[in-house]
């Protein structure tokens, strides 16, 4: 999912717009980042238009995650992604 020794991040979009909201700190267990790493796999998209960032997965619509944030923020700020599921 990332570079070994590198924290891992989500970019995460807003559910039903697609914006872009900012990005998550994956903070799981090892083995439920296996599992979101086979369903980013099997999920595997193209960039947004616009869009260019190296060493990034993207994937199409269909994961949905829990995320911890600071509230009262339009956009996520100190965010880790906690769990994850289908759509």
């Amino acid at each position: 999912m990332n570079e070994a020794g590198k924290p891992a991040f989500a970019l995460m979009a807003e559910r039903g717009t697609g914006r872009y909201v900012g990005s998550a700190f994956i903070a799981m267990n090892r083995e439920m980042r296996e599992r979101l790493w086979k369903r980013v796999q099997d999920h595997a998209g193209t960039a947004p238009k616009g869009m260019k960032r190296a060493a990034t997965q993207w994937v199409k619509l269909g994961i949905i995650g829990r995320v911890k944030h600071l509230r009262g923020e339009e956009d996520l700020q100190h965010a880790s992604l906690q769990d994850f599921r289908g759509e």
